[in-house]
């Protein structure tokens, strides 16, 4: 089985593209963190090929950006190439079959408000100022209470 589930951030703006028969794609490289440090204490993160296709691609072009948080799923595929000193080149790449956008609308607003570098200081969920016409619980009733004594 070829299967592969990646979360990362991309590294660039994906730029949409054609093939010869008007297929939209991209491609962009995913930055995904390793789950250690290293000797030096330092996180490092891997840098992952994608290659989107189709509609997906036309939505990844359109609505991400560098530093947008995703999560794809897909399959790794293989393939060669002769360059042009006549070398064979080796490349290896994810296909993804799908692409889940995980940054909230407000933290990816903020990151494209930032200068360069900053978004890893924009917020990963909203604050507490929530619009109650956004509330799916303001309807509930009264609040609730979550004791841990009320387990015992």
């Amino acid at each position: 089985m070829n299967r592969v589930c990646l979360v990362g951030r991309l590294t660039a703006k994906p730029e949409l593209r054609y093939t010869g028969g008007n297929v939209p794609y991209t491609r962009f490289s995913l930055a995904v963190n390793r789950t250690f440090n290293n000797a030096q204490g330092e996180r490092e993160a891997d840098f992952i090929n994608i290659v989107v296709w189709r509609r997906q691609a036309e939505n990844v072009a359109n609505y991400l950006d560098k530093g947008s948080q995703v999560s794809i799923e897909g399959r790794i595929q293989t393939g060669s190439y002769t360059a042009q000193d006549g070398s064979k080149r080796y490349t290896t790449d994810v296909v993804a079959d799908n692409v889940q956008f995980l940054d909230s609308r407000r933290s990816a607003e903020a990151r494209n408000n930032a200068t360069p570098y900053d978004y890893q200081d924009a917020p990963a969920a909203p604050t507490n100022d929530v619009n109650v016409d956004d509330d799916p619980f303001a309807d509930f009733g009264d609040n609730v209470s979550i004791d841990d004594n009320f387990l015992e």
